[in-house]
């Protein structure tokens, strides 16, 4: 299985972060980010599958982009980080990548789920 997958919980609601822009990007040789596929968390606070099935999972560095101003402003709540940006690094014989966020208005923590 070839996957990258986020949960983004509010921590502050206790509830999933329904609507959150999210993006995916891989680092080019160039140095430049190359978008590869942007999509919002299902009511679930999900985006199940990130990595387009015409995109093959390769070595190199990633990052998803979470667009928590466009969330805060739909919760009418203001919040520190406008964005949140979590880099990985995917190596040889990897396969399947869930980076789960834990958002609150004043910080977050993300780590590598299963």
């Amino acid at each position: 299985m070839t996957r990258i997958s986020t949960h983004v919980l509010d921590t502050a609601t206790g509830r999933p972060a329904v609507g959150v822009p999210v993006r995916l990007e891989r680092l080019e040789q160039s140095g430049g980010w190359l978008a590869l596929h942007s999509t919002q968390t299902d009511g679930d606070g999900r985006c199940r599958e990130l990595l387009p099935a015409s995109a093959a999972l390769s070595e190199g560095f990633y990052h998803l982009v979470f667009d928590t101003r466009t969330y805060y402003a739909s919760q009418r709540v203001t919040g520190l980080y406008p964005s949140v940006e979590v880099a990985f690094e995917v190596r040889a014989g990897e396969s399947h990548f869930h980076i789960p966020l834990l958002l609150s208005p004043n910080g977050y923590t993300t780590y590598r789920g299963s």
